[in-house]
């Protein structure tokens, strides 16, 4: 009974609830919410933010912010598809188009690393500098030039195509397609790192407390350059799978994305001050805003109030973690005034 009470009491268990009577609510209403083609449209959406929220995830437990990501998704991935374009490229392998993007994205999140641990800046005022000098860079040397489904390398048409289930519908054909191995592997290297390695504890470590965990002996440079390095090459990997997802390299696309995946983590438990999130809270809660977006549409809701809708749920996420921090407290405190009466009367 204790530890199932103890399983209840997680802020986990609290959003895997609610998906469940959320799912309940929609499906009642439209119950195309519980057709295949439905779940694997919320696969197919959830596979993209998922890859993103891995690395803000590790950013947030670390106690800083990253909005740059979406840019660096897009120019490593526009950039890598303009040059096998260039290169004539014909392979049929996505090896070279993955690697190739994931290693541009590493390089611009080394930037992000070079000013946050070199001169201590504040992670929100640098991701969101290099966020606008990477679109812009992309608006000045690319403008609105985009590469359609017939122009991309034959990999990436090759891969935009393939599945790994494909089901029958009344509207027709609908399938689920083999990036989510991609976040599977994603979420669980996160998942390894965060829970059974030096350098996951210096990272709730110094989101707790930097100067604690600094006295501890943890190398907090070291720690920074290796957590924006892995953003930066996640988003690359996943910039890639947006080119292939949507057969297009589109320089501004994910505009807003960072909003989202924000929000997704920070509903799957993840502290904006640091030192606490877990790669299951943040899927789950990646889930939730994938299906509060796919529902508004299924309900015929404007798509205008989605944003409304997030950034309600951001409020939602960051205030009940907070609720049950400061009812937690007030409970250690009554307990302590009733032992110390106890042990007053005791005494007397």
């Amino acid at each position: 009974m204790l530890r199932l009470r103890k399983l209840f009491a997680r802020h986990e268990m609290l959003i895997a609830l609610i998906i469940v009577v959320f799912s309940l609510i929609v499906g009642a209403i439209n119950p195309r919410f519980f057709s295949v083609a439905n779940a694997f449209s919320l696969v197919r959406s959830a596979t993209i933010m998922g890859v993103f929220s891995m690395g803000a995830l590790i950013v947030i437990i670390s106690g800083g912010i990253d909005v740059s990501f979406p840019g660096i998704a897009v120019a490593a991935a526009y950039t890598t598809t303009e040059l096998l374009v260039n290169w004539g490229y014909d392979g049929e392998s996505m090896l070279l188009p993955f690697a190739l993007s994931g290693f541009l994205g590493l390089l611009m999140g080394l930037i992000n690393a070079f000013f946050i641990a070199r001169f201590k800046l504040p992670t929100f005022i640098v991701t969101l500098g290099t966020l606008s000098l990477f679109r812009g860079a992309m608006l000045f040397f690319v403008g609105s030039d985009y590469y359609n489904a017939r122009e991309l390398p034959i990999s990436i048409r090759t891969y935009s195509a393939e599945s790994i289930l494909t089901v029958e519908t009344a509207r027709g054909t609908t399938s689920l397609h083999p990036t989510i191995f991609i976040l599977i592997a994603i979420a669980l290297l996160t998942w390894f790192v965060l829970r059974y390695t030096m350098l996951g504890r210096g990272i709730y470590a110094i989101g707790g407390d930097r100067e604690a965990a600094e006295r501890a002996g943890f190398n907090i440079n070291r720690t920074q350059w290796i957590i924006y390095a892995f953003v930066g090459l996640n988003a690359g990997i996943g910039g890639m799978i947006v080119t292939a997802l949507f057969r297009q390299a589109n320089p501004f696309a994910l505009v807003g994305t960072e909003l989202e995946v924000i929000a997704a983590v920070v509903l799957g438990g993840a502290a904006l001050t640091g030192g606490r999130g877990t790669v299951i809270g943040s899927l789950l809660g990646v889930i939730l805003i994938t299906m509060v977006n796919n529902s508004l549409i299924l309900l015929g809701i404007p798509s205008d109030w989605q944003r409304l809708v997030v950034g309600f749920l951001i409020l939602i996420g960051a205030g009940i973690p907070l609720l049950r921090a400061r009812l937690t407290e007030r409970r250690i405190a009554e307990r302590r005034r009733l032992e110390a009466q106890a042990s007053r009367s005791g005494a007397a």
